[in-house]
């Protein structure tokens, strides 16, 4: 057999145990907001039948974006989940049992076939949120509570949330503006921060919008305001259009709950996905370039696509991978934990009487708690003290002899070099004051 060099494909990564040791822990803070808040988890396959995606994200993520493929042994077509949004409205027309509102939350991988860059894989994770059943603001504001006690929990601040409707949107543009197919135009300017607003021009002009109804688009995405100046603005603008004061009506008792000065208007703020059709949210961190760090919005029609019945719906998505390097670089997070190990235990020698008198330390701080390795190389104490160094554990344990005859446990604190004789009696109780 040929030796074939080690790869993994582009857009996806191998974590080390540092890595993923920050990651346990900043999805633990979420997770533990999430149940703060009163959602429960969920979780569905990562495999969905296409049939079941599609139509749900727009022509663009479903044949550029998604990973699709035919099953070799049959002739259905598969996907890999593109979002989590539309196997929870898929999970929902499958099991109707659950008392309204249904709070849930979901931490998974999702898959796009997008172009790697910071902040941007093929193989990423978030964090959702969603309630399904009421269609009223109180949902929204409850999403949005939950989503800015996110941030703070995780420490990171300058965060803003973005906020739009799709009824004002569709006002404005369909009804104002008589644009027949919004949706090509709202995708063109969701890239906004990816090409500028020179790049959004060619989009739009490429897809048919003359340079008149182009300008106008300009200036209209251009208002970004706090949310109350926002709305007076609207109101004199378009205070006839339906549909914009159906939108504004719900963002003003959004606000009413929320009342957050992180939260701002912003015309630019589309969302690209089909499915969206009231309020709609993007977090972003200013002064850092990356991108949104969370997003969402109402998706009241999408389980209907199933059900046949309109079932309301609300959710935030928080961005994993983004959240873990803003806090990298905004120095909120850090990867100094190597290992889960609380102490490592140092076997000075291979005498009977020593190695069982270690073993037995081991055993006993592992079934009080504490997190514990030992030597599985029969290697010198030197080359295991080394080990135990180079994994920063916190407290290394000598054991020898001399440890032996005397009852005790020579215990090192590697972060301040004391060094301690415990009795062997007392040493699972040192070890959790100490750690």
């Amino acid at each position: 057999m040929s030796r074939r060099e080690p790869a993994i494909p582009r857009g996806f990564r191998d974590l080390e145990p540092h890595e993923m040791i920050l990651r346990k822990e900043v999805m633990a803070k979420i997770e533990s907001v999430f149940r703060r808040y009163g959602f429960d988890p969920i979780d569905t396959p990562a495999v969905e039948l296409f049939e079941i995606l599609s139509g749900k994200y727009g022509e663009e993520a479903e044949n550029k974006l998604m990973w699709r493929f035919r099953d070799p042994w049959g002739d259905r077509e598969y996907a890999l989940r593109y979002d989590l949004t539309v196997p929870l409205a898929r999970f929902v027309a499958m099991h109707r049992n659950f008392p309204l509102p249904f709070k849930r939350y979901h931490i998974a991988p999702v898959w796009r076939h997008e172009e790697p860059q910071r902040g941007r894989y093929r193989e990423f994770y978030q964090c959702d949120a969603d309630i399904v059943g009421s269609p009223y603001p109180e949902a929204d504001a409850e999403i949005l509570m939950l989503a800015e006690d996110v941030y703070r929990e995780l420490g990171i601040e300058g965060v803003r949330i973005m906020i739009n409707d799709r009824r004002i949107l569709k006002g404005i543009f369909e009804e104002e503006l008589g644009i027949r197919d919004p949706m090509n135009v709202y995708r063109a300017i969701d890239k906004l921060d990816k090409i500028g607003l020179e790049g959004v021009r060619g989009d739009l002009k490429r897809i048919g919008i003359s340079e008149t109804i182009i300008d106008k688009i300009v200036n209209i995405i251009s208002l970004r305001a706090p949310l109350e100046e926002a709305i007076r603005d609207l109101q004199a603008r378009y205070g006839s259009n339906q549909h914009v004061i159906e939108g504004i009506k719900h963002l003003e008792e959004i606000s009413t709950i929320v009342r957050s000065k992180n939260i701002v208007f912003d015309m630019s703020l589309v969302r690209g996905l089909d499915y969206y059709t009231g309020p709609i949210f993007e977090a972003i961190v200013e002064g850092i370039k990356i991108g949104s760090i969370g997003g969402g919005g109402r998706y009241d029609n999408l389980i209907e696509m199933f059900t046949g019945t309109k079932v309301p719906a609300t959710g935030f998505s928080i961005g994993l991978d983004r959240v873990i390097e803003v806090g990298l670089e905004l120095g909120v997070f850090n990867m100094s934990k190597k290992t889960y190990n609380q102490v490592y235990v140092v076997v000075m020698d291979r005498d009977s009487s020593v190695f069982n008198y270690a073993i037995n330390i081991v055993r006993d701080l592992r079934s009080n708690g504490i997190s514990v390795s030992w030597d599985l190389m029969r290697r010198s104490y030197q080359k295991q003290r080394e080990y135990a160094r180079k994994l920063s554990v916190p407290v290394i344990l000598y054991i020898g002899k001399a440890e032996v005859e005397s009852g005790k446990v020579t215990i090192y604190i590697t972060t301040s070099g004391e060094r301690r004789e415990i009795e062997r009696d007392m040493l699972a109780k040192t070890l959790k004051e100490i750690l």
